[in-house]
């Protein structure tokens, strides 16, 4: 008998996990699986931090349970990137994930192949978006915008003498809000090499 364990999300304190948890029970009666835990969370599906769902990866890395049932994809994951982490692990785990609504169940060769077409589209999304910054750079430069962060406009002169008095790389850098990394540079940049001493 497989182990399953379900999860829930319902976006709001004032919604009631009990019609999605009566929907999984019956599912996994059907399936004849063994319910070892069920995972709750109320929070909203764009939050990060799930308390829920981090510990059912917890328990999934532990070897607890074979399969992961939910009422649909979206209660699981915050997106596509999300949802698709989250069956990429499970898989890799070698634990079935199984949505009641959409139907979805990676024990067999359509559930697999769903999986697949989603990780697709993603992928093809990515690209697309990566294609239009690219194009969207090239035009900037053909229409001589900069790009990327502007140079720092730096007193050099300020901070070679901030130094000769005595100050430290620290006190430079929040004297002038910029990092101790670029005090030092701007002090080993101005410091003349023992070859030009000497000439």
């Amino acid at each position: 008998m497989k182990r399953a364990v379900l999860y829930m999300r319902v976006s709001s304190l004032d919604q009631h996990p009990e019609t999605q948890l009566h929907d999984l029970r019956q599912m996994a009666d059907q399936r004849g699986y063994q319910i070892t835990h069920e995972y709750t969370d109320r929070i909203s599906g764009a939050k990060a931090k799930r308390p829920g769902l981090d510990e059912l990866m917890r328990d999934a890395r532990r070897g607890r349970f074979d399969v992961v049932l939910v009422w649909a994809s979206d209660r699981i994951a915050r997106s596509v990137k999300h949802f698709l982490e989250v069956l990429d692990e499970l898989n890799r785990l070698n634990i079935e994930f199984v949505s009641f609504r959409e139907q979805i169940d990676t024990g067999g060769p359509l559930g697999r192949a769903i999986v697949v077409i989603i990780g697709a589209i993603a992928e093809l999304e990515r690209n697309l978006i990566i294609e239009r910054v690219r194009a969207g750079m090239r035009r900037a430069r053909l229409e001589g915008r900069h790009i990327g962060r502007r140079p720092l406009d730096l007193d050099r002169d300020a901070i070679l003498r901030d130094r000769q008095r005595g100050q430290s790389l620290g006190q430079i850098a929040r004297a002038h809000s910029i990092s101790r990394a670029t005090v030092h540079r701007v002090i080993h940049e101005q410091t003349p090499t023992q070859s030009e001493q000497v000439a």
